[in-house]
């Protein structure tokens, strides 16, 4: 039986993240792409040198390794639920790291936080559609710009989080829970099978193509909106709090 990578790439068209991985290969599946150890190696300068919140500096660089060296970054070229996962991560929890280790980066900017809001979800919507999805992993410079925008605009969405008030930011965090929870739901109870990048790539995982396919709406659905659900129920704790008299 043919392996999943020649059902789905020929050589020219592999992923960033490498062939798909089986469960024998996937232990040697590490990433160290020349050029992303160099950046990381800038990024880590950069933690020394420049954050004011050392914890969450190294928090979002060790989670940028996990994403982008460990296997997960191969098993995501497998399955469509470690990309999902891999998505959060990068939006969910390494952006706002990011934000919150350099707050010399937010700088006043005059931008709606709605704009922002629906920036980041339309970005989101888009990647997740089966055509843009299939050809972001069919090329490098199709992956690393998918990586980028939904890096920029949920850096841009929890910037807008963390420099309004109470109020606004718990609309933004609700709003994101709603919208990440629908598109979640789309996925998991879509009719068919989506993305034909994926196609044969998950027997080796004991998944049908659908079975992962919902799984990884399960994750949207769920896990994924936990950070922004946990974040605006502390927010409002507090701000209920603050409105309590003395």
């Amino acid at each position: 039986m043919s392996s999943p990578q020649n059902i789905l790439y020929d050589p020219q068209g592999i992923a960033y993240c490498g062939t798909p991985p089986t469960t024998d290969t996937i232990v040697s599946s590490w990433n160290f792409d020349p050029p992303l150890l160099i950046a990381l190696g800038v990024f880590a300068y950069c933690i020394f040198n420049y954050t004011k919140s050392p914890v969450c500096g190294w928090s979002a660089f060790a989670l940028a390794v996990l994403i982008f060296v460990s296997p997960l970054c191969s098993l995501s070229s497998a399955l469509f639920s470690a990309r999902v996962v891999h998505h959060v991560i990068l939006i969910a929890a390494i952006a706002p790291l990011i934000i919150k280790s350099f707050p010399q980066l937010r700088i006043p900017l005059n931008i709606p936080s709605a704009f922002l809001f629906a920036l980041h979800m339309i970005v989101l919507w888009i990647w997740h559609a089966p055509m843009p999805y299939v050809w972001a992993l069919s090329t490098v410079g199709g992956y690393w710009f998918m990586q980028a925008t939904l890096f920029l605009t949920a850096a841009g969405l929890w910037y807008a989080i963390f420099q309004h008030g109470k109020g606004t930011s718990i609309m933004l965090l609700l709003g994101t829970v709603a919208q990440m929870g629908l598109l979640g739901a789309l996925i998991v109870f879509a009719p068919e099978a989506l993305y034909s990048v994926h196609e044969g790539t998950t027997i080796p995982w004991g998944l049908t193509q659908i079975e992962d396919q919902q799984l990884a709406g399960l994750i949207m659905w769920l896990p994924a909106i936990l950070p922004y659900f946990i974040f605006a129920m502390t927010t409002g704790w507090d701000y209920l709090r603050e409105d309590q008299p003395a």
